[in-house]
Formats: structure tokens, C-alpha cells, sequence
């Protein structure tokens, strides 16, 4: 399988940028990495890097095509968390460092999601959204059970408060392992942080990524450019990562 891939990181009106995204592929597998430090906490850079830091050294390490893709998402999750815990041991836990995490593996026609957090995986094809992450986020809780609409989140008092992240208390966090998706030519995952995703509607994002004639790159820059314009002095840093399967 051929794909495309391209990533974008923008600080936002923020002083600095908390947010970490990769990509890597090999002869037979692709991964896409977003990590997002929770800026409420001391370090949350540094957790975002050592997440993302594992995981690639996971994905480089082990051989391919990966056996248990499933497995290799959890036990990644697993020890990125471990590793940021370790990080952060020194410090009083309401102060150490945490970070949100979406990861995709993408191997022959198949891609295996997980997530921890409101970092978001978005599956699209033709034009609208085949499927996407749901947030562990108390507002996508209050989504889910009908008691706020999707655009009320935006303004929502509770928008930051995550309720599971990678970092913090040693007990292993709640992780999402999504049903393994089967891609087809044209279709796009794009991983992306709170701040992208926020400022822009799933609509839009879809209709984007449908201009195929358009370089993968320049649809995240154009998209990452409007989510920032969009909440202006409250934009957050804005980062994502996009595979596009070509044949």
C-alpha cells in the first residue's frame, strides 16, 4: 500500500508549545504519533516527548509486519504512561506532568487506533467522517447523553477537564483501542490535539481532506491556520498528523 503522510505543529496564542507529532513508516507499516502536554501541569512538554519518544523507538524496534498490533498499542500506551509516572515521581501528584496521547498503526489495508485523553483519530473518506475517537472528556460524556449539543462544547466551562491522560497516578490509565478499520485508496486518518480539532467542525475537516489534488501538508496548514484564527486569543497549540492511502 502507498500513502502520503504530513504533520503540522502550531504554538497558538500560546507562550509556548506543549504539543509533540510524528510519523514513521517502513517497508510494510506506517505509524502516526500525537502527544499533547496538559498545560495545567509542570512539564507537560516533557511528557509529551517521552511518550511520543517510546512509542517511535517501539515501533522501530519491533519487527514488521507486527504480530499482534493490538497488543503493541496497549503495552506502548502502557509503558509511555510508566515511563512519564517515572518522570514525574518526585513531584506532589496534582502537579506532575501528564499528556495525551493518539497513536494508528497502518499495515496492508488495516489500521488499529488507540487513544488516551482528547487527543482525536479521524477516519475519512469521500468527503465525510467514516468514524473518529470519542473523548475521555467530561464533555463528551454531557455529548454522548444529549445534555449539551457538539458546537456547546466549545464554550463549555469543563472543556479542559480530561478525564484520563498518559502521566499522574501510576494506575494504569483508561486507554481506547478502536475496532481495527479496513482503508481504502483516498481515505485519510488524521490524529490531531484539542486545539486543532476545537476550532473547527468535523464537517469542514472532512471536506478538506476530500481536495485530493491537494498536497496532504498544505490541507493541515490550511486547516491548523483556521482552527487557530478561529478561537484567536484562546487558540491552544494546534498540531496534527495525516496518512492519505494513495493505492
Amino acid at each position: 500500500m502507498q500513502v502520503e503522510c504530513a504533520e503540522i505543529t502550531l504554538k497558538g496564542a500560546r507562550e509556548d508549545n506543549q504539543d509533540r507529532v510524528a510519523h514513521r513508516q517502513n517497508g510494510q507499516s506506517a505509524m502516526l504519533v500525537v502527544c499533547d502536554g496538559m498545560g495545567g501541569h509542570a512539564d507537560g512538554e516533557r511528557a509529551a516527548e517521552i511518550a511520543l519518544t517510546h512509542l517511535l523507538q517501539m515501533f522501530q524496534q519491533t519487527p514488521h509486519p507486527l504480530l499482534d498490533p493490538y497488543g503493541f498499542l496497549h503495552v506502548g500506551l502502557g509503558q509511555a504512561h510508566e515511563r512519564v509516572v517515572q518522570f514525574g515521581a518526585t513531584v506532589p501528584l496534582e502537579h506532575r506532568p501528564r499528556a495525551t496521547c493518539a497513536t494508528c498503526l497502518v499495515q496492508g489495508d488495516s489500521a488499529y487506533l488507540a487513544h488516551v485523553g482528547d487527543s482525536r483519530i479521524y477516519h475519512l473518506r469521500q468527503g465525510r467522517v467514516v468514524d473518529r475517537s470519542r473523548d475521555h472528556s467530561h464533555v463528551e460524556l454531557l455529548v454522548r447523553e444529549g445534555v449539551i449539543s457538539a458546537e456547546q462544547t466549545v464554550n463549555h466551562p469543563m472543556r479542559n477537564f480530561v478525564e484520563s491522560c498518559l502521566g499522574g497516578e501510576s494506575l494504569l490509565p483508561e486507554m481506547t483501542l478502536m475496532p481495527r478499520r479496513v482503508i481504502k485508496p483516498g481515505d485519510v486518518l488524521l490524529l490531531c490535539t484539542d486545539g486543532f480539532w476545537s476550532g473547527l467542525n468535523d464537517e469542514l475537516i472532512a471536506s478538506e481532506f476530500n481536495q485530493r489534488e491537494r498536497e496532504l501538508g498544505l490541507t493541515l496548514r490550511l486547516l491548523a491556520e483556521a482552527a487557530v484564527r478561529s478561537l484567536g486569543t484562546a487558540s491552544d497549540n494546534t498540531s496534527a498528523v495525516a496518512l492519505r492511502v494513495l493505492a
